[in-house]
């Protein structure tokens, strides 16, 4: 996953290499990763960032020295190509010449240009006519940039171990953080796991001129948010028109893309708009061991449909038999963001990367275009957690759950709560999430109250571009050929279905522990009639991986932790294994976090310094400088 990482300072005579070279090292994805370095220490802006050996993936993380301004740039930027026009040398593949694009459009904007960019990205800008450095991501934040101020310097990188590699100090759990995190899944705002990190809000461009930092930011979604709704029937014509325009940039590229299908409106929405292109798609959809989920059954309909090749992409045996080296993989890849319940995604993406280097998928549609939201407590155990921590997990609350549904959405839900699967499936491949879009998701805020839940616009626009497509029933039941009554049926059977899914899945809480058997039998009879859902972490605690969680629980305890209660820990485990209680998201927070602890704090080298730390590198990547 390409990433960058820097230090801007006004001790510009300092020799800062050995120290990059520290920061990027613990990011490189393999042995096909390799860093680069641009040094400007006229202005005190010391740049790395890893490349690939992957062409698409060296794409996504390259720099641009000129002489007057130099652009380090990591991620994917789709503009309007009729508005890029006069500022590209090569009008046949932005690709190749976007970053000399970004750059010309700077030289005509100044740093209004932040504003017209359109993607996930992070970059740092410099120009050396006026002794400036810009440090800016995207503006929901999905470029994450964790940094920390030392001695007047700000040391910024895209993953978190990064810093805390360099600065021992920092591995450290930061409480209130753990408390966010142990009630939603998450942190929330500015904050992370670690004591004295923070993340860069969405939409900076933090400006360094004269040895000062003006932490502004380019984007306020109140600028959206001012906007009049509009009616029923000018919102479906802009909806239609602004997907049209918008989602066939996301199929353009030089390599191979594959398409995650599922069997909702969001990806058969994306295949309605899909443009002919010169170098033809994959698609794919995961799935567990054996069977056919729904989404697999219905996403093979889609693409037999549309003349595309389709693979269902599975758990094979050795998740399981790996599966401690599988949760490592994915607490380190997302500094602890995702943990146990989320190592299938860096297996099942890996999978996809070997089809093609671009992943594109219908997330985060719904909750953008129609309220839907995964954000809630996850109530745990209340004899889990020691009393402090506990009053402190007790006392959190989401102020931000109180702003339009839209900016509560793809401001703080998406980039906090959904972004450790997100940066998980990054470690893998490109991910491209068009409903992220910034013309989509303006849109969105434009919906009149009708809509604001409907599935109505998303089923019109398949059924205008694509008649084909619309015969094909949805998972929730829209779609399909049939009379109303058969139509109504059909919704009210897949609801019902899609919840007792999620039961035999998921499990009742512990006080409902009792009903968990039935919860098992409707798992046994919904994976006959093809289920919704295809990860079974509770029975696999119970089944494949039970000798994993006794081990992992143990180590989790000898660790004596500040947060849990050891003598519930003792039993956690056990009871669970035995059917007695649903511990699963217990199991979950206690083995991640412990394996953040594990990887990130005791497990990254100590006793260095940053003036020894040149000692520690093996190899020097390449260096540009003024």
């Amino acid at each position: 996953m390409p990433g960058l990482a820097g230090i801007i300072t006004t001790e510009h005579k300092d020799d800062r290499t050995p120290v990059l070279h520290a920061m990027t090292s613990c990011m490189q994805g393999g042995a096909s990763y390799a860093s680069k370095l641009l040094l400007d220490r006229d202005i005190g802006v010391y740049v790395g960032w890893n490349r690939c050996d992957n062409l698409f993936a060296e794409q996504r993380s390259s720099v641009v020295d000129g002489k007057d301004v130099a652009l380090v740039f990591c991620g994917e930027c789709f503009i309007d190509p009729q508005a890029l026009l006069r500022f590209r040398r090569n009008r046949h593949n932005f690709w190749r010449d976007a970053r000399a694009s970004l750059i010309d459009m700077y030289k005509e904007y100044g740093d209004k240009v932040f504003e017209k960019l359109n993607g996930t990205f992070t970059g740092v800008l410099i120009d050396r006519r006026k002794s400036t450095a810009f440090l800016f991501n995207d503006r929901y934040g999905l470029g994450r940039i964790y940094w920390s101020e030392k001695g007047g310097s700000i040391y910024f990188a895209s993953e978190a171990k990064a810093l805390l590699q360099i600065f021992p100090e920092l591995r450290a759990f930061d409480d209130e953080s753990v408390a966010q995190f142990l009630n939603f899944g998450c942190t929330l705002g500015s904050r992370t796991l670690f004591k004295g990190v923070q993340t860069l809000p969405g939409g900076s461009a933090w400006r360094f001129e004269d040895g000062r930092c003006h932490k502004k930011t380019y984007f306020s979604p109140q600028a959206w948010e001012r906007q009049e709704p509009l009616s029923v029937e000018r919102f479906e014509s802009e909806f239609e028109a602004v997907l049209a325009r918008a989602v066939p940039q996301y199929f353009q590229a030089d390599s191979k893309i594959g398409i995650s299908l599922t069997a909702g409106l969001d990806s058969r929405a994306l295949m309605a708009c899909r443009p002919n292109t010169t170098i033809e798609p994959v698609t794919y959809t995961f799935d567990g061991p054996m069977g056919h989920t729904t989404d697999s059954r219905l996403a093979s309909q889609v693409a037999k449909i549309t003349g595309l090749e389709h693979q269902v992409l599975r758990l094979g045996p050795d998740f399981f038999s790996e599966f401690a080296s599988h949760v490592d993989d994915t607490v380190y890849a997302t500094d602890g963001y995702f943990g146990v319940t989320g190592a299938h995604e860096i297996y099942l993406n890996r999978l996809a990367g070997e089809l093609a280097p671009i992943r594109l998928t219908g997330n985060y549609g719904g909750e953008v275009l129609r309220e839907v939201s995964t954000f809630k407590r996850q109530e745990l155990s209340s004899v889990l957690l020691n009393p402090d921590i506990a009053a402190m997990a007790n006392s959190v609350r989401v102020p931000m759950e109180q702003e339009p549904p839209v900016t509560f959405a793809a401001f703080r839900e998406i980039p906090s709560k959904l972004f450790g699967s997100l940066r998980a499936a990054q470690s893998q491949v490109a991910i491209r999430c068009p409903y992220i879009d910034n013309e989509i998701v303006a849109l969105a805020y434009r919906a009149p109250r009708e809509l604001r839940t409907s599935q109505a616009p998303a089923a019109d626009l398949i059924r205008r571009s694509n008649p084909a497509l619309a015969k094909i029933p949805t998972d929730m039941g829209y779609l399909g050929e049939s009379r109303l009554i058969v139509k109504t049926l059909r919704r009210f059977v897949a609801k019902m279905t899609c919840k007792l899914d999620y039961l035999s899945s998921e499990g009742f809480p512990p006080f409902l522990s009792r009903l968990n058997p039935v919860a098992d039998r409707l798992a046994s009879i919904l994976h006959i009639a093809g289920s919704h859902k295809y990860l079974r972490y509770r029975s696999w605690f119970r089944r494949e991986l039970a000798d994993y969680v006794r081990d992992a629980i143990a180590n989790a305890r000898a660790q004596q932790s500040p947060f849990w209660n050891s003598n519930f820990l003792g039993r956690m485990a056990e009871d669970h294994i035995h059917g007695r209680k649903n511990y699963l998201r217990e199991i979950n927070a206690v083995v991640t976090l412990a394996a953040v602890d594990r990887l990130l704090f005791r497990g990254l080298p100590t006793g260095r310094s940053l003036t020894t730390m040149e000692k520690d590198v093996r190899s020097q990547a390449p260096v540009l400088t003024r």
